[in-house]
């Protein structure tokens, strides 16, 4: 006889009025500032998801992999009202200095960004540039936590600010890999009489 594992139901039904819990915490609103921002790291990790789908370069595609990974465990964090007491990896100065050496090995394959640069170019570019503005509004998230709630760690709106500034430079590399050409606002000038 085979035995067949009992499914769990993927819907609990318990978030039907609007609430849900904290990791091993109190039921809070949906839109309790924690699971906002835990729902920005959401949105950053299926668009940083879509980008992998594209055809990607196999270094940048390791470098999101991973990215996604630290992902998770920021938003583990982030859900965490006590990570201390359950042992939650939290981000710290090391994981910040760590994304600034990997901006510093990519920023150095590129030419100097011109001022003021369009966002687009390539899909991959484009793509990561969308990643890019959800990981600023995740940062945002996280600041207005940090106003609410001062126990809440600094480092995670520090970590996002330079996990932006990597998804700048990974869509800058994405754009140069392709030959598509980057522009900058200075040039919308050079056609002052469409609008």
């Amino acid at each position: 006889m085979t035995s067949e594992k009992k499914r769990t139901r993927l819907y609990s039904r318990r978030g039907d009025l609007g609430e849900t819990s904290l990791a091993f915490g109190p039921r809070v609103g949906k839109d309790h500032r924690r699971i906002v921002l835990s729902g920005a790291l959401e949105e950053l990790s299926a668009q940083i998801g879509w980008v992998r789908a594209l055809e990607v370069d196999p270094d940048v595609d390791r470098v999101l992999k991973r990215l996604l990974f630290r992902i998770h465990e920021v938003q583990t964090e982030v859900l965490s009202v006590t990570p201390a007491k359950l042992a939650v990896k939290l981000v710290v100065e090391n994981d910040i200095r760590a994304i600034e050496r990997v901006i510093d090995v990519w920023d150095a394959k590129l030419n100097p960004a011109p001022k003021s640069l369009i966002p687009g170019g390539c899909k991959t570019g484009a793509a990561i540039q969308i990643a890019r503005t959800l990981c600023r509004r995740a940062e945002r998230r996280a600041c207005a936590l940090l106003r609410f709630d001062p126990s809440f760690s600094p480092r995670v709106g520090a970590w996002l600010n330079r996990v932006g500034d990597l998804l700048w430079v990974l869509a800058r590399f994405e754009n140069s890999r392709l030959n598509f050409r980057e522009e900058s606002f200075s040039a919308c000038e050079d056609d002052p009489d469409l609008f």
